[in-house]
């Protein structure tokens, strides 16, 4: 092998008598390893290198900055396909469709009959029907017939709350039957149409004309464009400059649902040189993108979500990071903790002109209409460049902002459970006038919690320090942090009361009392629950996207970027549970999210209306929401972080401490805390608890690190793991679980 093995091929190797893994050839040497009895590799698995130098430099950074072992970054940054031993098995899907028998109306009124006495039968089969179009079909006019939508098991399981059991009644009494579809082909998106990029409008034209040139000057610079002013079609025409020059593009998308939707924009342009890399597909496809990438034919253009900042680049010219504010970027759990934006922005300094044989670094450019106040900082001290987009696209005015308070009209008893007056006469004259609407509530499931109204009992979690989420369409109640689900309880088991209710508003119980209040509005709902399948978050875009949907209801995932033409009406449910967080954060988030999600009205033909709800009207936060007042909020915050040693002027790490016994993390916790103490002084607070101080039956202490801009990093991270090394080796301790989460959000 050993002319053959080089860096970057994956080898199977052996690990004590019957254990083999794959690992990836970092380094050749001829230093003898001592201390220990040196193997042999077992199988080279490759003829060419899977893995290209920038990249595991990048895996480095990662790995140092992050504070994570480089297998943690290994087992991230690669397709599962590509670690295992057997290789990768193309993966199957199972979907439904109605059998030939049913296709015509008469015999779809004789199903609807027969599962009269069956009620989740029939409501599953009306379902369906619903989803796949077969609702809208006018028999007795095949030119009206709407196009049938292929829909899978998964899906409808999803939308209905049915399970496996009801749609195999289904499936026997031969209404619906199930076939398999190999899912994770690459897509073939035909030849491209560069003819299909629109032409740039005045502003936009200026726009990309200062971003060229201030790649000239800068790495990195800063897009800062209202919302709907036109920052995609910029991005196209700066993506087909770097093609001209022979150069790859990666366009990083903070959710899925976002691709979906820019994925068909940039498929009518770039076509097959267009390829889309996230979670959502299979690991097989992820695997051939991986291999087409290392190939001699890759994809010019990759869009993909966070994890895309991984993938092999041979002639990288740009990356483009829209939404750069979004906290989606930051992997949270499991490690490696790294920030897709950071990386990306590493990974453009570490890729240079000589190994890509381009003629210049490859630059990044942040896009967004709320940057992140670190951006934004940095773009006004000069280390980013700063080109700004301040008119809407065709000279659409910003959407009115209307403030309603929720405290006054509940006290006056006028609020229609979560609704107010005016946001429900606003929505419903909408969608009489052939509009949309959009209802936002950054809470899922039917209702945060359960009470018992005798005594106030809260069904808990049993392994982690929370309440549990009521999901009426599951019929169960779940814990958001460790997954697990339980039974409701028919009577508190405190009490006894039969008087249990759920408190407040998830985005399911939002649904249910909007379809009694407006039953004519056809409505779709957009959140984890909704989306578990890739093509559930094609099917809610699209529906809405034609109109067959005209009310859609969901979490932060609608308040990025999706561009919807007739939504003339936008609801913020609830402002102050977005306000209302223990976090140096929440205003800058707060802002963010309501500055985002009011964007998405009135984006073409007429100024949209946002109705904002909140019991605080008089906080100046709210104010800066209503006048777009983005500097007024930049000048206030970066005051108080200067004053309270908070980014951008000062880095922080958070430790976490993780055990099975309380009084152990403690104690390892107040160890912890004294050792590094002794370097770090002051800098070091704590430990705590965080607001979540058990979670999967393990309890958390928090320390945290406020470290000054110029201080030696690489010196912070040494004496870190030198404290954590002479901790772990009290045997109390062997099985403290201690992490990092470094620049936290």
């Amino acid at each position: 092998m050993e002319a053959k093995a080089v860096f970057g091929l994956r080898v199977l190797v052996p690990f004590g008598r019957n254990k083999h893994y794959i690992g990836i050839i970092a380094r050749r040497h001829d230093e003898k390893p001592t201390g220990y009895v040196v193997k042999d590799i077992e199988q080279l698995l490759d003829d060419q290198p899977v893995l290209l130098p920038a990249q595991y430099q990048l895996w480095q950074w990662i790995s140092e900055y992050y504070m994570s072992p480089i297998g943690e970054v290994y087992k991230a940054a690669m397709p599962a396909g590509l670690k295992a031993e057997e290789g990768y098995k193309p993966r199957t899907e199972t979907f439904v469709r109605l059998t030939k028998p049913y296709q015509n109306e008469q015999a779809l009124h004789i199903a609807l009959n027969m599962l009269s006495r069956a009620a989740k039968q029939q409501e599953a089969f009306i379902a369906y029907l619903q989803l796949s179009g077969w609702d809208m079909v006018d028999f007795s006019k095949c030119e009206d017939c709407p196009a049938i939508a292929e829909i899978t098991r998964e899906e409808l399981m999803n939308t209905t709350g049915a399970n496996v059991a009801t749609l195999s009644q289904l499936v026997k009494r031969g209404l619906l039957e199930t076939y398999e579809v190999e899912v994770g082909r690459l897509n073939d998106g035909g030849e491209p149409h560069f003819e299909n990029a629109k032409v740039l409008n005045a502003p936009q034209q200026e726009a990309y004309n200062q971003i060229l040139f201030s790649f000239m000057k800068k790495n990195v610079t800063l897009l800062h464009g209202v919302t709907s002013s036109g920052k995609t079609e910029i991005y196209i025409q700066l993506i087909l400059h770097e093609l001209e020059l022979h150069r790859q593009v990666l366009f990083l998308m903070p959710e899925i649902a976002l691709t979906v939707q820019m994925m068909e924009r940039l498929q009518r342009v770039f076509g097959n040189r267009l390829g889309i890399y996230h979670s959502k597909y299979s690991d097989a496809e992820r695997v051939e993108i991986w291999q087409k990438q290392l190939s001699k034919n890759p994809y010019d253009v990759i869009l993909g979500a966070r994890s895309a900042v991984f993938l092999p680049f041979q002639r990288l010219g740009l990356v483009i990071v829209d939404e750069e504010h979004e906290t989606s970027y930051k992997q949270q759990d499991p490690a490696p903790r790294y920030h897709a934006r950071s990386a990306a922005i590493m990974l453009s300094s570490i890729v240079n002109s000589e190994q890509l044989t381009v003629n210049r670094e490859p630059k990044v450019l942040l896009g967004t209409a709320t940057p992140s106040l670190e951006t934004y900082h940095n773009a006004k001290a000069g280390k980013y460049g700063l080109v700004e987009l301040k008119e809407r696209y065709q000279g659409i005015e910003l959407p009115e902002i209307q403030v309603v308070d929720t405290k006054d009209l509940q006290r006056r008893k006028m609020m229609n459970g979560p609704f107010s007056p005016l946001l429900l006469a606003r929505v419903r004259e909408a969608l009489d006038c052939g509009e949309q609407a959009i209802l936002f509530q950054n809470r899922r499931g039917w209702a945060p919690m359960v009470e018992c109204k005798q005594c106030g009992w809260v069904p808990r979690c049993a392994h982690c320090d929370v309440s549990l989420t009521l999901h009426r369409s599951m019929n169960q109640l779940t814990c958001h942090y460790c997954g697990n689900t339980y039974q409701i309880p028919n009577e508190c088991p405190a009490c006894g009361s039969k008087e249990l209710q759920g408190k407040g508003y998830g985005t399911e119980k939002i649904e249910d009392q909007i379809r009694d209040i407006l039953p004519e509005a056809r409505i779709s709902r957009m959140d984890l629950d909704t989306t578990r399948t890739r093509n559930a978050y094609e099917r809610i875009i699209s529906d809405f996207g034609s109109g067959r949907t005209n009310l859609l209801i969901g979490t932060q995932m609608i308040s990025k970027g999706l561009d919807f033409s007739k939504v003339s009406v936008v609801g913020i449910i609830n402002a102050d549970s977005l306000l209302n967080q223990p976090d140096f954060r929440a205003y800058e988030h707060a802002y963010m999210m309501m500055a985002q999600v009011s964007g998405r009205a009135g984006r073409q033909g007429k100024r949209g209306l946002v109705i904002l709800q909140t019991k605080q009207p008089d906080l100046k936060v709210i104010q800066q929401v209503v006048q777009n007042d983005y500097l007024g909020l930049y000048r206030d915050l970066i005051a108080e972080r200067q004053m309270f040693c908070y980014p951008p002027y000062h880095r922080l790490i958070y430790v976490y401490l993780k055990h099975k016994s309380d009084t152990t993390v403690q104690t390892a916790s107040m160890e912890l805390g004294a050792r590094l103490r002794q370097w770090f002084g002051g800098r070091v607070l704590g430990p705590d608890k965080p607001s979540v101080a058990r979670v999967k039956t393990l309890s958390i202490r928090k320390l945290v690190l406020k470290l000054e801009n110029g201080i030696d990093l690489p010196k912070v991270r040494h004496y870190l793991a030198l404290a954590q090394q002479q901790l772990l080796t009290d045997k109390r301790y062997a099985s403290l679980q201690v992490y990092y989460d470094v620049d936290p959000l």
